[in-house]
């Protein structure tokens, strides 16, 4: 295919999407679902247009799956309603932290016994099958600031934290594969990839998340001419927090999210804080008694939530724009012999038996009710999370054997997640969620 014909190819699809084309909602089109259809049609399985290698291009679609899952998770945590507390995190929390290692278990289970693989190999592939996806999750997501409907808070939030938490069984996995087990091992595992990973990552997210909040209040209060820009803020943060995770060794998509959080929530107090600072009363007492007026104060800027609210303009399209151009790539990549009995019986297992159980055992004395249980239960969609973890293993030295076999195994799960997820999310949330 020709550069034109990937502008025409790439700009129809944009047209179609954004006129929401009336027959793309009379069959419960998504979006994902469209690109995929178009990528297929035109990848080796169909027409054989274009062919995109992914273990010759790993690093390529690492980079872009990497950003695209640090966008997106940013969006998510900047549309979260509700700050940090146990009460209204407790369900997500589970799903991310306690249902995640449920769902990598009983993958690895599924690997090692049915599959065959080596204990390490197991574990790996649960840990790039197990998160879901806050890039093409979009339309069971929190929909806009504010948005404090359960069941899509709670998928919102699952996925912006279990992109982190699939992290230490990706490294256990690949430190497995390596090397034979070992209480050593293992206890590297815990104390560095589990606790400090996961503790720096919040501790990096909430304080320059909170620093970045006050940094802005101060300078809108003392230049309150000048406008700042927004969406480049929120990208300096993003690069900022990532690049502080890397550099100390911590998951930095835990705390891309979590900084959006620190940030949108620290924006509302200040912006709470100074709007009740300056509208007291105008009188005072002075020493003598008398009540005099004082003199009114220069006028104050209005403090907003501004960043948070601003970089949302440009992210969102953003967004949906690496969700088409990885949706594409992802029908390149797919071939006729990818879909084995293993890749698919594998996937069947995952949405059928895996997701659901693990989400029953996280939320198990929850108090969750059963019927949200059964719905987050099924959508558990993967995506864009799996291509990065699968690339991620691929750099970091996964054998040509292994690499090939995981290719098919998580193509396929992912195409089986946009199609069967894509098509009965709307008449499912019709018919179950008011």
């Amino acid at each position: 295919m020709t550069i034109a014909t990937w502008f025409v190819l790439i700009g129809s699809l944009l047209i179609l999407i954004g006129l929401r084309s009336s027959l793309l909602r009379r069959f419960h089109l998504t979006p994902p679902l469209v690109y995929l259809a178009v990528g297929v049609a035109l990848g080796p399985s169909v027409l054989g247009a274009f062919h995109f290698n992914p273990l010759e291009q790993a690093h390529l679609l690492e980079v872009l799956a990497e950003v695209a899952v640090l966008v997106s998770l940013f969006i998510a945590g900047m549309k979260m309603p509700v700050p940090f507390q146990w009460r209204a995190w407790r369900a997500p929390i589970r799903l991310a932290f306690l249902s995640m290692t449920i769902s990598v278990a009983l993958t690895a289970a599924f690997g090692y016994y049915v599959l065959a693989l080596p204990l390490g190999a197991a574990i790996l592939l649960g840990g790039i099958l197990a998160p879901t996806d806050p890039v093409l999750a979009t339309e069971v997501q929190v929909r806009h600031v504010g948005d404090q409907d359960p069941l899509r808070f709670t998928l919102t939030s699952e996925a912006g934290m279990n992109d982190g938490s699939a992290f230490p069984f990706v490294m256990l996995g690949l430190a497995m594969v390596g090397s034979p087990a070992s209480s050593e091992l293992l206890s590297t595992w815990v104390l560095k990839d589990v606790l400090w990973s996961t503790l720096s990552a919040l501790v990096v997210g909430l304080a320059l998340g909170w620093l970045l909040a006050h940094v802005v209040q101060k300078q809108r209060v003392l230049e309150s001419e000048g406008p700042l820009l927004d969406d480049f803020l929120g990208l300096g943060l993003i690069g900022v927090v990532y690049g502080t995770c890397l550099v100390v060794e911590a998951w930095g998509f835990m705390a891309v999210f979590v900084s959006a959080i620190s940030l949108r929530q620290t924006e509302l107090k200040l912006a709470a804080r100074h709007a009740s600072g300056h509208d007291g009363d105008v009188l005072s007492a002075s020493t003598d008694h008398t009540w005099k007026q004082r003199p009114k104060p220069k006028p104050q800027p209005q403090l907003s939530p501004q960043v948070s609210e601003g970089s949302l303009l440009f992210k969102e399209p953003l967004e949906r724009m690496a969700e088409l151009v990885l949706v594409l790539l992802l029908g390149g990549m797919l071939f006729l012999d990818s879909w084995s009995f293993r890749s698919v019986g594998l996937a069947v297992f995952l949405f059928v038996v895996i997701r659901p159980v693990s989400v029953f055992l996280g939320l198990l004395g929850s108090g969750i009710p059963f019927r949200l249980q059964l719905l987050v239960g099924w959508f558990g969609v993967r995506g864009i999370g799996s291509i990065y973890y699968l690339m991620f293993a691929i750099v970091f030295g996964l054998s040509e054997d292994l690499a090939v076999e995981f290719i098919h195994i998580t193509l396929v799960v992912i195409v089986l997640s946009i199609i069967i997820h894509g098509l009965t999310v709307r008449p499912m949330i019709v018919k179950w969620w008011p």
